[in-house]
């Protein structure tokens, strides 16, 4: 099944985001090997999802989403840091990404957890560099920290477990994707807000709509892993199944995580309510989400 296209403004919003992740690269001091390999992990394309969510943020609290950008890089080097990790043999052990050949099988595992140290440490770099507001800088540095963190921790709970005692199959997994996935996500909502100096009822509008998508995200995510071929995804499919992962639906089934996905697209648009017409990208970009095959 062919997937369906993303909103219009998407392809805008994507192209601002790629030539600032490239000044980004080219700014940074690096050895030319290890450019290499962060250019190739950070440059190849992908959703930009994380980058979108927090442009469209800053623009719904009535900012120009240019302001944005900076967070809107730095989220993005974050979450190609942990693809490039989470591909190493030591975790998923993935051979195949975006349909080319992941970091590590393309540059060899050191090079590979070179390339995500860089991309782990050059966001908060980034920030301080190109927020002037240093009130704004701190709050984006703060907030991507305790994000990143959040986003390791549901790493190790998805790979090597920790799980507190008396926590369900269901609360497990949703813990574990509130972190692992959802923290970003939640975060470049807020990221946006922030740098687009949102008041205290924006923000919480926009954290519930992050909250929402993010495990949304993860939810069609695991539909996906289940539904389509490595070819179709750019990547192995099944994984999470063969590996004896939770997934929604090896809880819930395939129907049952169909219907929550289509409740949480409705929570998350619902969030927005307060945001008015600014919001309208938001809302285009959950409706795609939702129904996305890839």
């Amino acid at each position: 099944m062919p997937s369906p296209a993303p909103p219009p403004l998407h392809a805008v919003i994507v192209a601002a985001v790629d030539a600032h992740l490239a000044r980004a690269v080219a700014e940074m001091d690096l050895p030319a090997n290890l450019a290499q390999a962060v250019e190739y992990s950070l440059l190849q394309g992908g959703k930009r999802l994380r980058p979108t969510l927090a442009l469209l943020s800053c623009e719904a609290v009535g900012a120009p989403r240019d302001r944005a950008l900076p967070a809107a890089a730095a989220i993005e080097m974050i979450h190609a840091f942990s693809l490039v990790h989470d591909d190493l043999p030591a975790m998923d052990d993935d051979d195949l990404r975006r349909g080319q050949p992941t970091c590590h099988i393309r540059f060899g595992q050191a090079m590979a957890i070179l390339a995500g140290d860089v991309l782990a440490t050059a966001p908060y770099l980034h920030i301080a560099r190109h927020v002037k507001d240093a009130a704004i800088r701190s709050r984006l540095i703060e907030e991507l920290a305790a994000a990143t963190l959040a986003m390791i921790a549901g790493q190790t709970l998805d790979t090597l477990g920790g799980f507190a005692d008396g926590l369900t199959p269901c609360q497990r997994l949703e813990l574990t994707h509130r972190s692992k996935t959802g923290a970003l996500i939640r975060c470049a909502c807020r990221l946006g807000a922030i740098a687009g100096e949102a008041t205290e009822s924006q923000l919480a509008a926009l954290t519930a709509y992050g909250e929402s998508i993010g495990l949304l995200f993860q939810v069609v995510d695991d539909i996906l892993d289940v539904t389509q071929s490595a070819e179709h995804l750019g990547k192995r499919s099944n994984k999470d199944h063969a590996a004896g992962k939770l997934t929604y639906p090896s809880i819930l089934g395939l129907d049952e995580s169909t219907r929550l996905a289509e409740s949480l697209g409705t929570q998350a648009i619902e969030s927005l309510g307060p945001l008015g017409q600014g919001a309208q990208g938001l809302i285009d970009l959950c409706r795609y989400m939702a129904v996305r095959t890839k």
